[in-house]
Parts: C-alpha cells; sequence; structure tokens
C-alpha cells in the first residue's frame, strides 16, 4: 500500500496547520480493510493524517524512526493497527509522547482476540489506548483522536457536537416492527 495523506483546515489550531497532525499506521497492506475505517473518519471531519504500514517486525528501524520523528512532524496522535501479535500500538508507545490508540485487526485464526490481549495489556507506564476488534474499534479510535483535538479546536469540537447529535436523532426515529400477533 502507498502512503496516503489527506490535508485539511479543519486542525487549523494544531502546530504545523495544513500537515497531517494524525498519524495511521498499520503491521501490514492486509490491515488496510479495517484501518480505513479510521481514515474515512477523519476525512469525515477534515482532520489531516498520513497512512502508512510500518512493520514493528519487518521494519524495526522504520518504525523507531517514525516514532522518533513522530511529534518534531506535527502528529499529535497515532493510531495504530495490528493483528496477531499485534506489537506495533505498544512498541510505538515506547517510542513517542505522542499518544497512541491501539486498534485490534482480526486474525486469521484467534479472530483478534490475540490482538486485543497484545495491544490492552501494556505494562506500567506506557498507555495505549485500546479500542474495539476490526473496525469499529478503527472508528473510534479516530473519533477519540478527534476529540482529544477537538479540546483546542472550536471548529472541530463543533462538527463532533454536530455529528453525535445525528447520532442521536437517528437512534431517537428508529421505529420497530410490529409485534406479531398470535
Amino acid at each position: 500500500m502507498n502512503q496516503t495523506e489527506k490535508q485539511s483546515s479543519a486542525a487549523d489550531k494544531t502546530p504545523h496547520s495544513g500537515q497531517p497532525v494524525v498519524g495511521v499506521i498499520m503491521g501490514s497492506s492486509s490491515d488496510w480493510d479495517v484501518m480505513k475505517n479510521a481514515t474515512d473518519m477523519l476525512e469525515q471531519f477534515g482532520v489531516p493524517y498520513k497512512a502508512q504500514v510500518i512493520s514493528a517486525h519487518r521494519m524495526p528501524q522504520d518504525m523507531a524512526e517514525y516514532g522518533a520523528a513522530a511529534y518534531d512532524s506535527g502528529l499529535r496522535a497515532i493510531i495504530a493497527g495490528a493483528g496477531g501479535a499485534a506489537h506495533l500500538p505498544g512498541m510505538m508507545a515506547a517510542l513517542t509522547e505522542v499518544p497512541v490508540f491501539g486498534v485490534p485487526v482480526p486474525s486469521r485464526y484467534l479472530r483478534g482476540e490475540d490482538s486485543l490481549l497484545s495491544i490492552v495489556q501494556m505494562p506500567k507506564g506506557i498507555p495505549v489506548a485500546t479500542f474495539a476488534i476490526g473496525e469499529a474499534g478503527a472508528a473510534n479510535a479516530a473519533l477519540h483522536v478527534i476529540a482529544m483535538l477537538s479540546m483546542t479546536n472550536a471548529t472541530l469540537r463543533e462538527q463532533l457536537r454536530a455529528f453525535r447529535e445525528k447520532q442521536t436523532n437517528t437512534a431517537r426515529a428508529m421505529t420497530l416492527p410490529p409485534a406479531p400477533k398470535n
């Protein structure tokens, strides 16, 4: 997978305006189907991001360089998705002071439960905010990042409020089919 970069003005009050403020990384291009849910959400809110493959096992030097440069390059959050042993989110958290949001990607044999446990069981002092396995986890990781960024960006905060209000109104408008008559 090639690197994907989207720029927007929604994060105007973040450092390096116009540059990516969120890194979306994954261990393999096969993780893209899940991680695209994070980038879709970031795009919906106009948050500039850069998505790329950074494998903890196959590219350890690249991973270390990415983590070391994350803050100075303008990143204020990293969404890291990984399957299997899922070392990427935890290793990235150990390499940078930028908050890391871990997304367990479903694995072939254990449905992502191995990934979830690997990401959530970080040792004291190296936190990774961990989300649900799969698509919902990727979208929620992005929403959590958006909420964090909105604390210093009134425009983004208003977009998030509107998004949540729309969800609420959609749920309130839901109807159930009539109960069958016995």
